[in-house]
């Protein structure tokens, strides 16, 4: 079925247009009052972790810049159960007591009430802000974990053939998928990471003409065009040893085999110093292992429908 959706949107070479309140991706919320888009994460995680993935989701980590926004933050909380507070996006990440929003905003320009007893730095440890089921503001560590919200600012957001915003996944046709060549480096952990908030994973090659897809890929991303000093010729892929060391499963959970495409280069795997434990992939579309640790170009792998509402999208062909 997706591959079929896949297809007529590439013949049509449309653009999709979400019409009404689901304009930015599924998991997201339009909240017209806040004049945008939010969603609750409600795994625990630290101030950084919820920067980045919400960077990732093309989003930014949520502050309450009006009364408005921080209402429906407190609103959405609410209905979750979430009594222990939010993180926001208000930090002192660059200089201790300069407490801004992600976007830059200072914290004296910002409405805002403190908690009983806030703030108190314990420790000369605080450096970041969580948002209290009340509406108040408490320092926290940045170290700590709470439950966090994305924030998407209305615009004119425009869905591409690949059911997203992002310009840069491209849908091919001969396998109805859209793919992404990341040219900034990250560990095999951060690239994973990079593709499930973009509504995909790493790339798993299925098929000879999916391996033609990544050749292909490879191609338009010369060497030349990365910034950086690291190995260029090379990009994590979806595969991994699951710490059975040499029996490679996709992130899928299949074995190579099964997922259809297991052809790895001349004398790989090698595990050459030890570590080589997470799947890549070079530019003749061939395997290799290589250290998770080390930071290398990536490829994700989504479907069109991935983001998308089952009644979201309307093509303009």
């Amino acid at each position: 079925m997706r591959t079929i959706v896949a297809l007529f949107l590439f013949a049509c070479s449309c653009v999709a247009f979400i019409v009404g309140a689901r304009q930015f991706r599924c998991d997201y919320t339009y909240v017209k009052a806040a004049e945008g888009w939010l969603k609750l994460h409600e795994m625990p995680s630290n101030w950084n972790e919820a920067r980045l993935r919400c960077h990732m989701e093309g989003a930014v980590l949520a502050s309450p810049l009006t009364p408005a926004l921080r209402d429906a933050m407190s609103n959405l909380a609410k209905d979750k159960n979430i009594s222990c507070g939010v993180f926001t996006g208000i930090h002192a990440f660059f200089s201790r007591g300069d407490f801004a929003s992600i976007e830059g905003v200072p914290l004296n320009r910002i409405p805002h009430t403190w908690a009983k007893d806030e703030p108190d730095n314990y420790k000369d440890e605080e450096n970041c802000l969580i948002l209290l089921p009340e509406g108040g503001l408490a320092d926290v560590r940045c170290k700590d974990t709470f439950p966090y919200m994305c924030y998407k600012k209305k615009s004119t957001v425009v869905v591409n053939s690949c059911g997203t915003i992002d310009p840069e996944y491209t849908l091919d046709s001969r396998t109805g998928q859209c793919y992404k060549f990341h040219r900034v480096p990250r560990t095999w952990s951060r690239a994973y990471m990079t593709c499930m908030a973009e509504g995909g994973h790493l790339t798993v090659i299925n098929s000879d003409t999916e391996a033609t897809v990544i050749r292909e890929l490879f191609a338009k991303n010369p060497g030349g065009a990365m910034v950086g000093n690291f190995w260029k010729d090379v990009a994590f892929v979806g595969f991994h040893d699951w710490t059975e060391h040499g029996e490679w499963r996709t992130v899928h959970g299949q074995s190579l085999k099964e997922a259809g495409y297991d052809k790895f280069s001349p004398g790989e795997p090698n595990n050459a110093t030890t570590g080589e434990f997470c799947g890549a992939v070079y530019r003749s579309a061939m395997f290799d292992d290589l250290w998770c640790e080390n930071q290398y170009a990536f490829i994700c792998e989504k479907s069109p429908d991935s983001l998308l509402c089952d009644d979201d999208a309307s093509c303009i062909c």
